[in-house]
């Protein structure tokens, strides 16, 4: 029998199914993983006999370490989520964070234990040290976001070139000696649930900014069609300069943070940073092409990170292992992202 719509000359609709959000998606991706690392605690002992079956989810203490673990990381991935939005990449953010952590700690210094080179800095309010550490990783974004955007060079050169350049002002500001000793008052922002509050205060922010304001829009904007944004009236050059200086300044805050907690600054703070936030934001569902992803999806990519580091701990297993599981695990997000990107152009 011949199609009603063909008969009367009119072309059948298209019938789309609706899809869920991605997050949901990587939700399903982190109940999954959390439940394997359950079912495998009860079945190790099978195996190893000189442990006793354990719950992986039903343990606070872990639970609670598992957060805390990924919520410095996830300070920055913040940042990061709004460059690759954009259709760019931010390689600099572990190095800004020892840049900044080094700076900023030599404003905390406790008059006590300071070192004859830095007697002027000792004993200051912390507004000052939290706000010269922020102010350097917003500077190195500003760097950043201004070569990106007016030089036009590929922001993965731009950011490269950031990130041995902080590294080196690291290691430069007290020639490669830690630094120590900070006021009481510093240790504030590292304390207890602190980091964790400052994480998810800044996952809430950036998330209402990126929904709900014109920044978000036009960020959305430029990562999918920048002449597109540009014709549009949108500024992007000086879009692009903010976006970068906000990731700069995270990754002040993450510096911040890490030194409140440890209570020093080296200057190998940071390594590898930037490739574990890039990551949580790819396995959160953020599309490296740009134009697509949230800050929703990020933080539970930070979680999916945390839950997999404490779940190989948890079952013992060897670090060099877990790296490997990491960098399999990002391949597969990528893998996935293009698939959906493949997808959503044949719809299109």
């Amino acid at each position: 029998m011949a199609d009603v719509g063909s008969v009367a000359g009119v072309a059948p609709k298209t019938v789309h199914r609706r899809q869920w959000p991605g997050e949901v998606n990587v939700l399903i991706g982190l109940v999954v993983i959390a439940l394997v690392f359950e079912v495998l605690g009860w079945i190790q002992p099978a195996w190893r006999s000189d442990i006793a079956a354990q719950s992986f989810l039903f343990n606070k203490l872990r639970l609670s370490i598992i957060i805390g673990q990924v919520a410095i990381t996830g300070i920055i991935a913040v940042g990061v989520t709004q460059v690759i939005i954009t259709g760019g990449i931010d390689l600099s953010s572990g190095s800004v964070v020892g840049a900044a952590a080094m700076i900023g700690m030599s404003f905390a210094q406790a008059s006590t234990y300071s070192r004859a080179v830095y007697p002027h800095l000792t004993d200051m309010p912390i507004i000052v040290p939290a706000a010269v550490a922020i102010l350097c990783g917003a500077v190195a974004g500003f760097v950043n976001g201004g070569l990106v955007a007016y030089t036009k060079i590929p922001s993965f050169i731009a950011t490269l070139g950031m990130m041995v350049t902080a590294r080196g002002v690291a290691n430069w500001y007290t020639k490669g000696q830690p630094i120590s000793f900070p006021t009481d008052g510093y240790t504030v922002f590292g304390s207890g649930l602190h980091p964790v509050m400052i994480f998810v205060g800044l996952a809430v922010l950036f998330h209402l900014a990126l929904r709900f304001t014109l920044y978000g829009n036009r960020t959305y904007a430029i990562g999918s069609n920048e002449e597109a944004a540009r014709v549009s009236g949108i500024n992007v050059e000086r879009h692009l300069l903010l976006v970068y200086t906000i990731a700069g300044a995270l990754a002040g805050v993450a510096a911040l943070v890490l030194t409140s907690k440890n209570l020093t600054a080296q200057a190998g703070m940071g390594v590898m940073y930037e490739l574990d936030a890039i990551a949580m934001a790819v396995i959160g569902g953020v599309s490296l092409s740009g134009g697509r992803g949230s800050i929703i999806g990020t933080v539970l990519g930070a979680l999916i990170f945390g839950v997999i580091t404490s779940g190989f701990t948890f079952l013992g297993i060897d670090a060099y292992y877990q790296q490997i599981i990491k960098g399999a695990i990002i391949v597969i997000a990528v893998i996935a992202d293009v698939a959906r990107q493949k997808r959503a152009a044949r719809r299109a």
